[in-house]
C-alpha cells in the first residue's frame, strides 16, 4: 500500500519552495501524493497559483477558501483559524500519513496545528532557519510541532536539533526550490519573451536589455510602515531610470500599505520604465531573476536561488535579517541612497560565482526517499 503524503500549498512562494517535491512524489511507485490548495494562491490579485500548479500537471485533491480581508495582523490571526478549521475537516476527509508543510508563514502554522491535533505526522522543510519579522517565531513553532526535519542547510539543521529535535530525525536534504531552477536551461530565449512581455500593467520590458526586478514583502513586525519603506524602494527605482519588473507583494500584514503606495506612485509620477505583475511561474522566476541587472527587495529568493544563481541582489531592511547568504547580498536599510548606491555597486559587480549554500538540487528525491522509509511515530519527546 501506498504511503499517503499531504502537501498544502497556500501562497505562491510555497508553491516555488516545493514544486520539486511534488513531482518527487507523484513519480514514486510507493507514494501517493495528496494536493490542498489554497489561501492567496486561490486569489486573483496575488496571481492564481492554483492555475499554474493545474498547468504543471497536478491534481488538486482540495481546495479551501480562507483569507480574511484586510492585510492586518487582526485579520491574520484570523486567516489562522479559519485555516485550521477548514485543514482539520480536509485531513480527515483524505486521511494522510504524513502531512508536509513549508517554511515559516502564518498558513505554514495552521496546516502544522490542525496536523499535530489529529495525530497525523508533520514533516517541515525549511526548520531551523534565521530571519527578521513573525516569520521566525512561526518557524521555530512548526518546528516544535512537527516529527521530520527537512532543513536546507547545515547550520539550520544544527538549530533544530538543539531545539530538542531528534537528530535521527533531522535530514539536511537542502532547499527543493534549488531542484525547481538547477537543472533548466536559464538563458533568456524568444519563448520567455512571447510568454511574458504582454502580462501584467505599465511599460513593456524590453528583456534583452538591462532590467531590475523588485519584490518587496510587508514586515509583519513593522505594521504600518510599509508605505514609507516602500517610498523609498519606488524613489530609488524611479531616479535609476532602468527598466524595472516588479512583482506585487505577498497577502501578509501591510500588504494593503505597500499596494497603495505602489498605486498612489504610479498616478502621480507615471513612470514609464516600471511594468507590474502578479505572479510568475516557478522556471520563469529563476530565468527573470538569472537575466537581470540586479534584483531589489526583500525575498528570501534572492538570498535562495539568488545564491545558486550568482544573481547582485539588494536586500532592503529587516526582513530577513539573520539569513544565511552568500556573497551575492548586499543589505540596506530603508533609505533611497543607500538604496540606490548598493544598486549602482551591484550592477558594476555583475554576477556571483555559484553558490551551493541552499543545495544542490538533489533535495526533493532525498525528501521522497525519506518519506518512504521514515517510521511514523506520533508521540515526540525532547531530545537531550
Amino acid at each position: 500500500m501506498k504511503r499517503k503524503i499531504c502537501v498544502v500549498v497556500l501562497n505562491r512562494a510555497n508553491y516555488g519552495r516545493i514544486k520539486s517535491v511534488l513531482k518527487a512524489i507523484k513519480n514514486h511507485p510507493q507514494l501517493e501524493l495528496q494536493l490542498i490548495v489554497g489561501a492567496s494562491a486561490l486569489l486573483d490579485r496575488f496571481g492564481s497559483v492554483v492555475d499554474t500548479i493545474k498547468k504543471d500537471g497536478f491534481e488538486i485533491n482540495e481546495t479551501i477558501y480562507m483569507i480574511v480581508e484586510g492585510e492586518n495582523p487582526t485579520t491574520m490571526a484570523k486567516s489562522t483559524g479559519l485555516a485550521i478549521l477548514e485543514l482539520s475537516t480536509i485531513f480527515s476527509n483524505l486521511k494522510p500519513d504524513i502531512v508536509i508543510t513549508i517554511a515559516d508563514r502564518f498558513e505554514t502554522m495552521a496546516t502544522a496545528v490542525a496536523a499535530c491535533y489529529m495525530n497525523i505526522t508533520i514533516a517541515h522543510t525549511q526548520g531551523g532557519e534565521v530571519t527578521g519579522s513573525i516569520d521566525e517565531c512561526v518557524r521555530h513553532a512548526v518546528t516544535k510541532l512537527s516529527h521530520i526535519h527537512f532543513p536546507a542547510t547545515k547550520l539550520a539543521k544544527e538549530r533544530v536539533i538543539k531545539m530538542g529535535e531528534d537528530p535521527k530525525k533531522v535530514f539536511l536534504t537542502g532547499c527543493p526550490s534549488i531542484d525547481a531552477i538547477a537543472n533548466i536551461d536559464l538563458g533568456m530565449d524568444d519563448d520567455f519573451i512571447k510568454r511574458n512581455t504582454k502580462q501584467g500593467v505599465g511599460s513593456e520590458i524590453d528583456f534583452r536589455k538591462p532590467y531590475f526586478v523588485v519584490l518587496q514583502h510587508p514586515v509583519t513586525t513593522e505594521y504600518g510602515e510599509g508605505y514609507k519603506q516602500v517610498q523609498e524602494t519606488l524613489s530609488a527605482i524611479h531616479e535609476l531610470k532602468l527598466q524595472t519588473m516588479w512583482l506585487w507583494p505577498n497577502v501578509d500584514a501591510g500588504s494593503d500599505d505597500i499596494s497603495k503606495c505602489i498605486r498612489g506612485f504610479r498616478e502621480v509620477h507615471h513612470p514609464d520604465l516600471i511594468h507590474f505583475r502578479k505572479n510568475f511561474t516557478v522556471e520563469d522566476y529563476a530565468k527573470l531573476i538569472n537575466n537581470c541587472a540586479c534584483l531589489i527587495g526583500n525575498s528570501s529568493s534572492g538570498i535562495r536561488e539568488g545564491s545558486f544563481l550568482g544573481v547582485p541582489v539588494v536586500n532592503i531592511g529587516s526582513r530577513q535579517k539573520g539569513r544565511e547568504r552568500g556573497t551575492n547580498v548586499a543589505d540596506v536599510w530603508y533609505n533611497k541612497d543607500e538604496i540606490k548606491n548598493a544598486i549602482l555597486k551591484q550592477m558594476k559587480h555583475g554576477k556571483y560565482p555559484k553558490d551551493t549554500l541552499y543545495g544542490d538540487g538533489h533535495a526533493s528525491e532525498k525528501i521522497a526517499e525519506h518519506l518512504v522509509k521514515h517510521k511514523i511515530e506520533i508521540q515526540k519527546k525532547l531530545f537531550y
